[in-house]
């Protein structure tokens, strides 16, 4: 029996694996997901700026005073007991007295009646805001005292009940809206200065910072929500004097 002869193999040259992933990487970047010729760049979104919201009532420097009520400190909060309803405006077409004489721990500070510029204690006007996030504004009430404390608190709207929020206090704070954040800055008891930040965690307001600086002997530069230090605020590191050679 014949055999047929043996066809010899053709050896096929082996594609280094490198090669073989690059090609598949540029095949898949055919489309490049990048910027055209010609395509302008998208305008880079503005940050918001603090927004005093009770310009007449906030010098440039406050009284000392203690650090304001932290809210995480507080139960989470439950409607008013005794909230009136919410006509279809919302909060925006409620007297804020009507509010506050239905949370307890405000009723007792509308007998002061409203104020309309600062220098008597009572009822400061009403500022709407939104501080949820949702569009709708938010009611957020302060109340000055005969000692020169400020008691505040903000509000909102949950199934149709009205929802306090945040309760703070403080000697003559600055109050300041960051978007839908707020600012309370103070004089602290040590002389320098506090700023803390609240935030919605859709429940109520939360501390989400909280910032002190030291004016002493340039201890530590001025911080302000919204300004950046310049060099000037700065101070010059502390040198240690060399020790005599032996």
């Amino acid at each position: 029996m014949s055999r047929r002869p043996s066809t010899p193999r053709r050896s096929v040259p082996a594609v280094p694996a490198a090669a073989a992933l690059g090609a598949v990487l540029l095949a898949g970047c055919g489309a490049p997901e990048g910027l055209g010729p010609g395509e302008p760049a998208p305008s880079a979104s503005a940050q918001p700026r603090p927004q005093t919201l009770w310009p007449a009532w906030s010098p440039e420097s406050s009284s000392p005073s203690d650090a304001v009520t932290d809210p995480e400190l507080q139960p989470a909060p439950d409607p008013l007991p005794d909230s009136p309803a919410v006509p279809a405006g919302g909060l925006a077409a409620m007297d804020q007295t009507d509010v506050l004489r239905a949370d307890p721990r405000m009723r007792r500070l509308t007998r002061r009646g409203p104020v309309d510029k600062p220098g008597k204690p009572g009822i400061r006007p009403a500022v709407l805001h939104d501080l949820t996030g949702d569009g709708k504004p938010e009611l957020i009430c302060a109340v000055d005292l005969e000692s020169g404390r400020v008691v505040m608190a903000a509000y909102t709207v949950r199934d149709g009940k009205i929802v306090p929020i945040l309760y703070t206090s403080g000697v003559r704070p600055v109050v300041e809206s960051v978007g839908v954040d707020l600012v309370v800055r103070g004089s602290a008891t040590d002389g320098g200065e506090q700023a803390i930040r609240y935030r919605w965690d859709g429940n109520r307001m939360l501390t989400v910072s909280e910032v002190r600086s030291f004016r002493a002997d340039g201890d530590a530069p001025e911080s302000v929500p919204g300004k950046e230090p310049t060099p000037k605020d700065v101070a010059p590191p502390k040198t240690k004097d060399p020790e005599p050679a032996p």
